[in-house]
């Protein structure tokens, strides 16, 4: 097994704390206030974002700027925190964490903790289901996540008996054995997948990325690979913009 030892630690927390100051410096300055309260009524459509390995959910929250557009103005967005939990590619130190990871980097033949991953996949699906019981058009739902996430973003997407939105991956892996496909409803055979990895990720493999389409492929769905030159485990600011486009070519008309 190969350990990551505190000096990937420090990265991933590197990672996190560079991609906040990202966001902060590319986002337009109009576009730095946050709501400040929350919309009465149902929303037209939910943005859910997963955070990567070791971050947090309102480190991400800047991303929300990026969706500036008027159709995002019934927009709800939300990004929640993993809870900590002890990680074995990083000695069982206790961090923000979805589920377990046993070796970093992360190739497409890495050890898949299925069991984990289906557990967070629940408390996904808790959080969807509540906006489908306030009114919410599954179709108008979206999950999107980066490293760790991203992963768990393919679960959620994949086991969600319902056709949602979109499911949005930055650098993640499929956490999946072949076998969770004859669980794949047809209804959720029909949630679209847009997949954007860096070519230089030295974290998460790019060959462990480039294993999803096939994957999906396999499973009955469609992908929408997008690979970007030199971008290491990070997410720029082309993959953000290009995923506001996708959003907004799919939101449905109902609320």
């Amino acid at each position: 097994m190969k350990v990551s030892c505190p000096p990937l630690l420090l990265c991933i927390f590197l990672i996190s704390a560079s991609l906040l100051a990202f966001l902060l410096r590319q986002s337009p300055a109009s576009d730095l206030h946050l709501p400040q309260s929350p919309m009465a009524g149902p929303k037209r459509s939910f943005v859910l974002w997963l955070h990567g390995l070791g971050d947090s959910g309102p480190a991400n929250e800047p991303i929300r700027n990026f969706f500036s557009d008027s159709v995002f103005n019934l927009t709800k967005f939300v990004f929640p925190s993993a809870p900590n939990s002890p990680v074995s590619c990083n000695n069982g130190f206790v961090m923000p964490s979805w589920f377990d990871i046993h070796e970093i980097p992360i190739s497409s033949a890495s050890p898949k903790n299925e069991k984990g991953v289906i557990e967070a996949v629940k408390n996904v699906h808790a959080m969807i289901d509540k906006e489908v019981e306030n009114g919410m058009n599954p179709e108008n739902i979206f999950i999107c996540g980066f490293s760790q996430g991203g992963a768990l973003t393919l679960a959620s997407v994949l086991l969600y008996p319902k056709t949602l939105g979109g499911g949005a991956i930055f650098s993640g892996w499929v956490p999946f054995n072949s076998s969770i496909i004859e669980k794949i409803s047809p209804d959720a055979k029909k949630t679209p997948v847009l997949w954007n990895h860096g070519m230089a990720d030295n974290v998460v493999l790019f060959e462990a990325g480039q294993a999803g389409p096939p994957f999906l492929q396999q499973a009955g769905m469609t992908c929408e690979f997008k690979a970007y030159p030199q971008l290491d485990h990070s997410i720029s600011s082309e993959e953000l913009n290009n995923l506001k486009l996708w959003i907004k070519s799919r939101l449905g008309s109902s609320s």
